[in-house]
Parts: structure tokens; sequence; C-alpha cells
């Protein structure tokens, strides 16, 4: 090959290594699934993480809670104001995601969190119950996850995902009651984004309107994320009491949704998307309340 050629190639191959990403993902990184052969039993194998220790979600049962009076109420700035706001709704192909805005965020965590989305995991039309957590063995129907980035360390939750102290995430157990107006905000618009990569603005409500009563009883603790890559850097607070929506909203979320594309040949329903709890040894889930209040 002449010299000029073996040049032209040397100067093209330079260019195409520096383009490629310096931590490429896993090659099966975007297909991870709950079931089947990339399903959860399978993830520490693309995701370290995800075999590692202080993971999520786990069962809150007696013997490990511990009451701590420090654990002060929580204070939801910018709830009411995203009512002026629109919001993009999407389906992420593994849950139906809201983007919040950033001016949202937690005080009382010691630092300042920054809203960043939240999301919601189910389970089907015969086992609904999809809650991630559990009480005392308990699956709640479905659970609501807010996710906040750590804003005084990190510019960005993309950033902070995988930091220490980057990620707060509250959590509401849902169950089956009565019609909830505000989680219909959400799920009347669940048809738009049927498939997977689809999205649409949907008009801003107070998300506030989506906590539980009584939001100062909480359980909190040190655990991971429960999708991959499942970091374990979120401060978790799981909210004590639930909120109700309708056994029709409930099917709603069961039956409306598909993991898969429009055009894929083989659809895949969006069901049962949460993961197992996981082990949770020699660590304790400090609660807010004393178990005998109610």
């Amino acid at each position: 090959m002449p010299l000029r050629s073996l040049h032209a190639a040397a100067v093209l191959l330079l260019v195409v290594l520096k383009e490629q990403p310096s931590n490429p993902a896993p090659l099966n990184g975007s297909k991870w699934t709950y079931i089947g052969s990339d399903g959860e039993e399978s993830w520490s194998k693309s995701y370290p993480s995800c075999g590692g220790l202080t993971q999520s979600p786990i069962d809150l049962h007696d013997d490990i809670l511990q009451y701590n009076a420090s654990l002060v109420p929580l204070g939801f700035q910018g709830y009411s104001e995203s009512a002026n706001q629109q919001f993009v709704l999407t389906n992420n192909g593994h849950s139906v995601k809201v983007k919040l805005p950033k001016d949202m965020h937690i005080q009382g965590l010691g630092a300042r969190y920054n809203a960043s989305q939240l999301h919601l995991h189910w389970g089907d039309q015969k086992e609904p119950h999809g809650s991630e957590h559990t009480v005392g063995g308990k699956h709640f129907a479905a659970e609501l996850h807010m996710v906040y980035y750590n804003s005084d360390l990190y510019p960005s939750a993309s950033i902070a995902i995988d930091k220490p102290e980057g990620l707060a995430v509250l959590a509401v157990f849902i169950e089956m009651g009565s019609f909830n107006p505000s989680y219909d905000k959400i799920f009347s618009h669940l048809e738009d984004v049927k498939y997977k990569g689809q999205e649409v603005s949907i008009p801003g409500f107070s998300i506030e309107e989506l906590l539980p009563k009584r939001p100062e009883e909480y359980y909190r603790y040190q655990g991971s994320l429960t999708t991959p890559p499942c970091y374990p850097t979120v401060l978790w607070t799981v909210f004590r009491n639930p909120v109700e929506i309708s056994q029709q909203q409930l099917m709603d979320l069961e039956t409306a949704l598909y993991c898969t594309r429009v055009d894929d040949p083989s659809p895949r329903e969006m069901i049962n998307n949460f993961r197992q709890v996981q082990k949770f040894e020699e660590r304790l889930v400090y609660v807010s309340f004393r178990s005998e209040e109610k």
C-alpha cells in the first residue's frame, strides 16, 4: 500500500477510535427485562452492582425497624407551582415516566435534592400485587417512585446517579380503592404512550396531590436503584400510608402499555415490572413513627 494511503488509513482509524465512548454500555444493556433470559436473575452479569450490597427494594418488617426521633417531616418545595407547566409523559420500555421540573425540590434530607422524574411499578390483572417494597411480606397493588438528585453536590441526575449521596427516591404505595382524580391526570394519557419510545405532553398539575395522607410517617434507609444499573446511591423514603386508585384505574395501568415499539413483530405487554425484594443483612430501617401509631 502506498505511504499516502497508509497515512490516510491511520488518520481514519484515529478518528473512529476518538468517536467511540470511553465507557461503552454493556452489549445487552438496553435489553434487560424482568423475566426471561434478560430477566433480573441475569442483571448482575452486565451490571455488577445488581449483585452487590445495599440493594433495593426490601421487605419492611418489624425486626429491622427502629424509631428515630430525628426524622423530620419533609418539605415539598415547588410542588404546587408545577400545575402551571406542561409535563412530558414517556414510555421508556420499562415503565411510564413523567419528567419533573427542576425547581421542585425536597427539604429535610440534609442537602437540597432537585426533582428529576417519577415512574410506576405494577403487576398484572391476575396478580395485581406489583409494589416493589413490601411491608411484613405484603405487596401493595402498585408503587410510585419520585426520583431526585443531590443538587448541592452534582449538576444533574445523570451525573449524580452513581455518586455518593447522589439520589433520593420517595416511594408511595398504591392500593385498590376509590377513584383517584389526581392519579388520573397521568393514567388518562396512557393510551398516548402505548409503545416504547412514545411520548406526549400532558397538562401540569400539583405533584403534591400524589402524596399520601400524613407524609410525615415514613420508612428511611440507604439502598439502590431497583433497575439496572442498580447503583447503591439512593436514600429511600417510603411513605407508610398508601394512596388509593380505583379497580378500573389499576386495570388501565396493567393493560395499556407495551415494552416493545409500535412496529415490533413480537409485542410484549408491560406487566409485572417490579423487582423482587433483596436481602437486607446487617442494616436497619429507621422510621419516623412509633409502631403503635396509626
